[in-house]
C-alpha cells in the first residue's frame, strides 16, 4: 500500500541524510508543509537544532503575486523557514526518489485573527476565537482559496493535501490550554462552535432564525453542561431543539461545501494536469477543526479523495468507502510518534484493519517528530 510520511521543511533543510533516512523507512512520498500555522517542534536528529519555533501561521515559500493590495493576506516566515524552504526541501526529498505533495493549512491562522478580530468565529457568548477564521465571512473565503490557489501547487509537488478547509471551532491545540475543567462532548462542543458574527447572523436570518434568539437558545442549552448535568455523549437535538439544529447544520453544510468546491477549483486552476487533489475530512458534518467535518458523498465528487484520522481505529473510513467511486484514493492517518498518542509497533495491524476497511493508501504522522525508535518500529513494519 502506498505510503506517506508528513514532514516539516526544516526537517529536510540543512540536514543531509533526512532524505535518505525517509527512503531508509520504505515510504514512496512525502507530505510537505508549505503553508502552516504556529507551532514548536522536536527535530531529535537534525544536525543544527532541537527545537523549531514557528511563531505565527505562515507560508513556507515566498508569498505569490496573488496577495498584492488585500487586507487578509498569508505571511512569509521568519528564520524558522527562510526562503522558499519548501522547494528546496522537495528538491531533496525528489531527488532521493520520493514524491512530494504540499500539505497546506487553510482555515487556521491565530496572526490572522490576532490582527483581524472581525475575521474570527464569535461563539454564542460573545467570545472570539482568534484562532478560528469564519468562513461565512466573503474576505476569510477569498483568502482560504487564494491560500490554496498560492501554497497548493508549488515547484517540485505532484500533488497537494488540504487541511482545515471547513469550519474551525472550540477545539484547538492551543498554547497552554486550559478549557479541560468542563467536559464536553460532541454536542456541547458544536455549540461551542456555532459562530455569531455579523456573516453568520445573516445566514441564520435567511435561514428563517433569529440570530439573538439562537444565541440564546444556545446559552440555554449549554447551562446544564456546565453545571455537569449533561452527559458526554448526549446527543446534539437533546440540548439544542431540533429544528435549530438541524438549520444551523444545514447552513454551516453548506457554507462548508461551497468552500470546499472553490478551493479545490482555485488549486486545480493553478496547477498542472493530473495534480492531486486530496481533503483531510471528517465524515460527520457538523465536526470542526484540521480534519473538516463533510458529506462523503459530495467530497469525493469534487477531490481525488480525503485524508481520514484512523489513529483510533479506522470507523470513519466507512462513509467515504461507501462513497467512493473508482479510483478515489482513501489514506488512513495513522500518529506514528508514541509520545503524541500513536502506536507505531501496532502499524502494520492498523494498516490491515485501514485496508479492511476500504483504504487505499497510508499517512504517517510524523515522521520529522518521530524518535529513533518510533521510526524503528514504522520501518519495520514497511519493510516486513
Amino acid at each position: 500500500m502506498k505510503t506517506s510520511a508528513f514532514l516539516y521543511p526544516w526537517d529536510v533543510n540543512g540536514d543531509p541524510d533526512a532524505a535518505a533516512r525517509l527512503v531508509d523507512l520504505g515510504v514512496q512520498q512525502v507530505t510537505l508543509a508549505s503553508a502552516y500555522h504556529s507551532t514548536r517542534a522536536l527535530t531529535p536528529r537534525h544536525p543544527r537544532h532541537r527545537i523549531v519555533t514557528a511563531a505565527h501561521a505562515a507560508v513556507l515559500h515566498p508569498p505569490g503575486p496573488r496577495w498584492q493590495g488585500r487586507r487578509l493576506r498569508q505571511y512569509p516566515a521568519g528564520d524558522w523557514a527562510p526562503g522558499d524552504a519548501f522547494a528546496e526541501a522537495a528538491a531533496a526529498l525528489a531527488d532521493a526518489g520520493l514524491d512530494v505533495h504540499s500539505w497546506v493549512v487553510l482555515a487556521h491562522n491565530s496572526r490572522m485573527g490576532a490582527e483581524h478580530p472581525d475575521t474570527s468565529v464569535v461563539n454564542a457568548y460573545g467570545d472570539r476565537y482568534p484562532w478560528a477564521p469564519c468562513i461565512a465571512q466573503p474576505e476569510v473565503r477569498a483568502y482560504v482559496t487564494t491560500l490554496a490557489a498560492d501554497s497548493a501547487a508549488r515547484p517540485g509537488a505532484l500533488g497537494t493535501e488540504l487541511e482545515s478547509c471547513g469550519w474551525y471551532g472550540l477545539a484547538h491545540l492551543h498554547a497552554h490550554d486550559k478549557i479541560a475543567g468542563v467536559p464536553l462532548g460532541d454536542a456541547a462542543q458544536y455549540l461551542m462552535s456555532l459562530c455569531f458574527c455579523a456573516a453568520c447572523a445573516r445566514g441564520y436570518e435567511d435561514a428563517g432564525l433569529s440570530a439573538e434568539r439562537l444565541a440564546q437558545s444556545v446559552r440555554d442549552a449549554l447551562a446544564p453542561v456546565w453545571r455537569g448535568e449533561t452527559p458526554e455523549d448526549a446527543p446534539i437535538e437533546r440540548l439544542l431543539a431540533p429544528e435549530l439544529a438541524a438549520a444551523t447544520l444545514e447552513f454551516r453544510t453548506r457554507t462548508a461545501r461551497t468552500l470546499q468546491e472553490d478551493a479545490i477549483a482555485a488549486v486545480r486552476a493553478a496547477a498542472p494536469a493530473g495534480f492531486q487533489v486530496l481533503l483531510h475530512a471528517d465524515p460527520v458534518p457538523y465536526h470542526c477543526g484540521a480534519n473538516a467535518g463533510v458529506e462523503p458523498s459530495h467530497v469525493l465528487a469534487v477531490a481525488d479523495g480525503v485524508v481520514v484520522p484512523c489513529t483510533g481505529g479506522p470507523a470513519l473510513l466507512a462513509p467515504f468507502a461507501a462513497a467512493a467511486p473508482p479510483g478515489t484514493v482513501l489514506a488512513a492517518n495513522l500518529t506514528v510518534v508514541s509520545g503524541m498518542g500513536g502506536t507505531p509497533g501496532t502499524l502494520a495491524r492498523d494498516a490491515e484493519r485501514a485496508a479492511r476497511a476500504g483504504a487505499t493508501e497510508l499517512r504517517l504522522y510524523h515522521a520529522g517528530l518521530a524518535s529513533d525508535a518510533d521510526l524503528a518500529e514504522v520501518r519495520r513494519a514497511l519493510n516486513t
